[in-house]
């Protein structure tokens, strides 16, 4: 399993984190850019994604429909691609074990 990156984070985060994190993508490198959340998780879902998002919205559609798609809900507000990368790496053990654990559905991560 790897990360998929929702429409509000840039798609310039993939080439910063494709050594820790490789298979990652943004929706928008998939042809995704104009789905509704629905569909994105739907894809992340047929094609073994976990969703790293800003948007509440996923964790009530994992609550609603349930899992997977795993989702790494970030609580920051908004950050630049800079400050995500930062986040993302200082959380890489967290992220690596979340993703690997048969039963977590839901990672929060808080700056």
């Amino acid at each position: 399993m790897t990360l998929l990156f929702d429409q509000n984070i840039s798609p310039k985060i993939v080439k910063h984190l494709e050594d820790t994190f490789t298979g990652a993508q943004q929706v928008r490198h998939l042809g995704l850019e104009d789905a509704s959340d629905i569909e994105i998780f739907e894809y992340a879902k047929r094609n073994g994604y976990a969703i790293v998002t800003f948007d509440s919205d996923f964790v009530d559609l994992n609550v609603l429909k349930g899992f997977p798609p795993k989702i790494i809900w970030l609580r920051t507000g908004n950050l630049t691609t800079k400050s995500i990368v930062e986040l993302i790496n200082k959380n890489v053990v967290p992220i690596r074990n979340f993703l690997q654990s048969e039963e977590a559905q839901i990672l929060e991560i808080i700056k």
